[in-house]
């Protein structure tokens, strides 16, 4: 079991070896390397936020030019048009990219799931009445109701919103007892706030924050058991960076490895990185290192944890018309970048 001694232990390790993935022999100054990295404010990008606002990235000579985006597919555009090396997002842009001729791979997981299903009173009793059995609980509402559950999802593709519908399938909840109202990542948290749904898939740290102001709100699934090891966020990169700037890659895979460390073994250490860049520090740090712990994200950097989710969460999508057939995995996944910054 990972303690926090064993953990902080490990992230010495690692930074130890950070500083010589670019430079060749320890104590030698690291050629400065700018990397242009997108990615998309979630927690399951923490171990991003983690390096950078540590300063590791720049203790390795590594200058990161970071850009934030909305969504996968804007990021998937800058990539596409030269101006991105790194991308921490989604894994189905990056497999549509891909399959549509883009030359990028994906080289190390980062957050698995990353969100929560949550509902308000209403909708929890019938829960709570009916064993926590969704297909009966959505139902019961429906007839006391009038109404099928009006939930707040993600745009289609989006991780909290793939763990849903899969989630809804296993449990065998009937659509017509859902109506599913797609929406952005705020508005989901707002409109739990104030009542206009009586549920939804609602990323932290934002569940926690929820859950803060409103304590009869309930969590009734967590993502990664609705689908387990679909990946929220992902890095990736371009072929030509990966070819190029190789010794960079890895260090920047070691670096979330370590990043991955602290986190598990000190979220409240890790909090403030994470809670600079998801809020302006206009949220308490307390409520990002609560959710650091909590159910609906956890995180993994070695990307063989992926690969099956992946292959199925695709397959899934097409089932539920994301897109007409499933891009491709293989070629997807690039291992040696890996195995290159756990090496030793």
């Amino acid at each position: 079991m990972l303690t926090r001694r064993s953990a902080l232990a490990r992230s010495a390790a690692l930074a130890g070896l950070s500083l010589t993935g670019l430079g060749g022999a320890a104590g030698a100054q690291p050629a400065r390397v700018p990397v242009r990295v997108g990615y998309v404010p979630v927690i399951g990008a923490a171990p991003l936020f983690v390096m950078t606002g540590a300063g590791w990235t720049k203790e390795a000579g590594l200058d990161l030019v970071t850009t934030k985006f909305e969504s996968g597919p804007p990021a998937i555009q800058a990539l596409a048009s030269g101006t991105l090396d790194v991308l921490f997002v989604g894994i189905a842009p990056i497999a549509v990219a891909r399959a549509r001729g883009l030359p990028v791979k994906v080289v190390a997981a980062s957050g698995i799931g990353g969100s929560g299903f949550a509902v308000q009173p209403n909708l929890a009793a019938a829960f709570a009445a009916h064993g926590g059995k969704a297909a009966e609980a959505f139902k019961a509402f429906r007839a006391q109701t009038g109404r099928p559950a009006k939930i707040g999802v993600l745009p289609p593709g989006s991780t909290p919103t793939v763990a849903l519908r899969y989630w809804l399938k296993q449990q065998g909840v009937q659509l017509e007892d859902v109506a599913l109202a797609s929406m952005g990542i705020d508005v989901v948290q707002q409109a739990m706030l104030t009542g206009a749904i009586d549920g939804g898939t609602v990323l932290e740290p934002s569940l926690t924050l929820v859950q803060t102001r409103k304590p009869d709100v309930k969590t009734v699934a967590f993502a990664p058991e609705m689908y387990p090891n679909l990946p929220g966020v992902v890095l990736s990169a371009t072929e030509r960076f990966m070819g190029e700037q190789t010794d960079a890659l890895v260090t920047i895979v070691r670096l979330a490895a370590r990043a991955r460390e602290l986190i598990l073994a000190d979220p409240a250490a890790a909090a403030p990185f994470i809670q600079a860049v998801l809020s302006g520090g206009l949220v308490d740090a307390e409520v990002f290192a609560r959710a650091l712990r909590s159910k609906a994200v956890s995180f993994a950097i070695d990307p063989r944890t992926i690969v099956a989710a992946t292959r199925d969460s695709l397959a899934f999508e097409v089932e539920i018309g994301d897109f007409p057939t499933a891009p491709p995995v293989e070629g997807l996944f690039d291992f040696t970048i890996y195995d290159k910054a756990l090496a030793g």
